[in-house]
């Protein structure tokens, strides 16, 4: 009888403990389900509200004629929106405020310029990074650029347009690849004959996966912050990054292009009329 009511008891605290177990999982599961709809939909709705405000204040920043003889770069007050960033194989519709600085507060507006790299157009490297995953994902498919795509930079007074680079294995045959591909026409592959290493530019190809600590990528000459060229002979680059793989942060995804053309806004007054100036080519 004893040994009964003993088994009971035993059995009844056993329950509760499996009770109670997968009570506490089942809250654990709700708090990721919230922090996974959090992520993905809610940082995304409220970076719609913040890149609409960042859009609307460049727009009046912009407001006044375009100067036939634009002013000197300014360097951007941080979390200020001063270019738009536009990757047409994302779709014509595609196209972000660049904010200054790489911190939490401006990576939630948008995509952020690496302060002290070069501003569009510049010779040097116009670094820029962005989520990719969540607060409007603006890098999500960085990884499906391919060489000789087209990264569009605007400011006040002009359009930069870039093309990505060519990648690791296309830099051997690049020469056959530019003839056969009329994107690619404009686009070097910065290597120099008989440069040991392939020069100051040897490093730098369309596509890279690098450990977080290489902040090099976004070197005036990159992946060699110690020995960069003289400003004079530096080649006009743009750098994005953002975080690898898709659904973590153990890595760097990066992404180089090269300065191939620009196109003033008495040429081309907005982005739907620059597309048409340069059509098939991009």
């Amino acid at each position: 009888m004893a040994v009964g009511r003993a088994q009971r008891r035993l059995n009844g605290a056993l329950a509760i403990v499996v009770r109670t177990f997968g009570e506490l999982l089942i809250t654990v599961g709700i708090v990721i389900l919230l922090f996974v709809v959090y992520t993905l939909y809610v940082t995304d709705l409220i970076n719609e509200q913040k890149q609409g405000d960042a859009n609307d204040t460049l727009e009046r920043s912009w407001a006044d004629p375009v100067a036939v003889q634009p002013a000197p770069p300014v360097t951007p007050e941080l979390g200020t929106g001063f270019t738009r960033l536009y990757i047409p194989h994302f779709g014509t519709d595609y196209n972000f405020v660049v904010v200054e600085g790489v911190g939490q507060s401006q990576l939630a507006v948008g995509p952020g310029h690496y302060p002290g790299t070069a501003l569009p157009g510049q010779p040097g490297n116009v670094g820029i990074a962005g989520h990719r995953i969540g607060t409007g994902a603006p890098f999500n498919d960085l990884d499906k650029l391919n060489s000789c795509d087209a990264v569009i930079l605007e400011t006040e007074t002009d359009f930069f347009v870039y093309r990505v680079m060519p990648m690791a294995g296309q830099v051997a045959g690049w020469d056959r690849i530019r003839q056969q591909d009329p994107r690619c026409a404009r686009v070097p592959s910065l290597r120099g004959p008989g440069e040991p290493g392939g020069g100051p530019y040897g490093r730098t190809v369309g596509r890279r996966i690098v450990t977080p600590d290489r902040v090099d990528a976004v070197a005036p000459v990159p992946y060699r912050p110690d020995d960069p060229l003289p400003k004079a002979e530096q080649v006009a680059l743009v750098t994005l990054t953002t975080c690898n793989p898709e659904y973590g942060n153990s890595h760097r995804l990066i992404v180089h292009g090269v300065l191939v053309r620009q196109v003033p806004k008495q040429q081309a007054p907005d982005y739907q009329a620059l597309l048409s100036r340069i059509g098939m080519t991009l």
